[in-house]
């Protein structure tokens, strides 16, 4: 895909998050919308999978380890072609198989069921390893908040990931700088981030989280590093892409009512217009 195609697709993504949340009333808007490019260039460009065949057993994997931006996964998975992006106006009903957090056993494309903060990049450190036993190519990727790496568990799977040269493994942090209760650094500070990812000896990559050409390039810089595992710490804007959510800590765990999904859906489409005036 082209620079501009990933944008554009981005926005889909981020209207499928809002259509989601909104249609639940409830559910993760903000470090959805913060993940959003990270979603888009992980699924139609970085990855090796194929929709028509969610097992292949040489497809890359991924591990939402903040489980909780669930609508952010959904939608990149529904526009991709796992399931139908009309699908996102089930998110959270009862009888739906778009639960509130991941579930490898009913949703297309999931690999790993997450939502207890802290586990996922475990999960995903022992697919990397299976990998490197099993002598496959496929390469394991992890996204985490930043902050849920508060979480002591992400440093054991770090320090064993350093410890064996997971190279096949890429760890991104989401660094939108809030979580639920307000401001990291204020509730407990995880900052130097891309130093405590080098103690436990990772190769450690820092970028704009929505620049497109940034993120390509850390991607591909992982990709060429060998005998360490990576960690690209992405900045982020909570909220990115609807104005009035951007930076409020206040919408990590909020559905906007009819009135503001309608405003921030009005927002993406100009968006999306604007890009195809490109």
């Amino acid at each position: 895909m082209t620079k501009l195609e990933l944008q554009k697709t981005a926005v889909e993504i981020r209207k499928g998050i809002l259509t989601g949340v909104h249609s639940a009333k409830s559910g993760h808007p903000g470090g959805s919308l913060s993940a959003a490019d990270i979603f888009t260039y992980l699924y139609f460009e970085e990855m090796n999978v194929d929709p028509a065949n969610p097992k292949a057993e040489n497809r890359d994997r991924f591990v939402l380890s903040k489980g909780h931006v669930a609508p952010g996964l959904y939608s990149t998975l529904a526009n991709r072609g796992y399931f139908p992006v009309k699908d996102m106006e089930t998110l959270r009903h009862v009888g739906s198989y778009l639960q509130g957090h991941p579930d490898m056993k009913h949703i297309p494309g999931v690999d790993m069921s997450s939502g207890s903060l802290g586990q996922g990049l475990s999960a995903a450190v022992g697919m990397a390893l299976a990998g490197k036993m099993d002598q496959k190519d496929y390469r394991v990727y992890a996204l985490c908040g930043d902050g849920e790496i508060q979480e002591g568990q992400i440093w054991e799977a770090s320090m064993f990931a350093g410890h064996r040269k997971l190279d096949n493994l890429v760890v991104i942090v989401d660094n939108n700088g809030l979580q639920i209760d307000g401001n990291v650094d204020d509730v407990c500070s995880p900052y130097p981030i891309d130093k405590k990812f080098e103690a436990f000896n990772f190769h450690v990559i820092n970028i704009d989280g929505h620049d497109f050409d940034q993120i390509a390039a850390a991607f591909k810089e992982a990709r060429d590093t060998k005998g360490m595992p990576t960690a690209i710490i992405a900045k982020t804007v909570k909220g990115k892409g609807v104005s009035f959510m951007e930076n409020k800590a206040s919408w990590h765990g909020v559905a906007p009512n009819d009135e503001e999904f309608a405003n921030a859906m009005e927002e993406l489409q100009k968006a999306g217009e604007a890009l195809c005036q490109k």
